[in-house]
């Protein structure tokens, strides 16, 4: 059974991040299970910190764009939209070139909040990052939490 209300798109999802950072950082989405979201991200100069490795801002940015994906993937949008209470991520390894994957798979989907794990590697499979982050479900029309 698959935690999806709307079915995802690749080509739409990857649509949807012109004229945002996602575009800027070259963030595509790759890939969908019943279970899990998957984007990439370059890491080149336009993710480096000043030591030629992947920035963990950078890292972050993927998470939270592939987890809030995710989250909007899984609510009624007739009704709700998804906007991110927390984030936190562990840098394990640093990259220098290539592609970052990130993996999002859900730890809780509430009525009002959604926990996602999301998990990123380098092009050889080898973990660099862990973060874990937070949405929240807000009906529309209603101011979201702060933060």
């Amino acid at each position: 059974m698959t935690l999806w209300r709307t079915a995802p798109n690749i080509e739409q999802l990857n649509s949807i991040q012109k004229n945002t950072i996602g575009e800027v950082l070259d963030i595509r989405f790759e890939a969908f299970d019943d279970e899990s979201l998957t984007a990439s991200m370059v890491v080149d100069h336009r993710t480096h910190q000043p030591y030629g490795l992947l920035h963990g801002g950078a890292s972050v940015v993927l998470a939270e764009t592939v987890g809030s994906m995710a989250s909007f993937l899984c609510i009624d949008t007739s009704k709700f939209y998804c906007v991110g209470l927390e984030i936190n991520a562990n840098h394990l390894r640093g990259l220098r070139s290539g592609r970052v994957t990130a993996v999002a798979k859900p730890i809780h989907i509430g009525r009002t909040t959604h926990v996602w794990d999301i998990r990123l590697s380098s092009d050889e499979g080898k973990a660099s990052c862990v973060s874990r982050l937070t949405m929240a479900v807000v009906p529309l029309g209603e101011t979201p939490p702060s933060k």
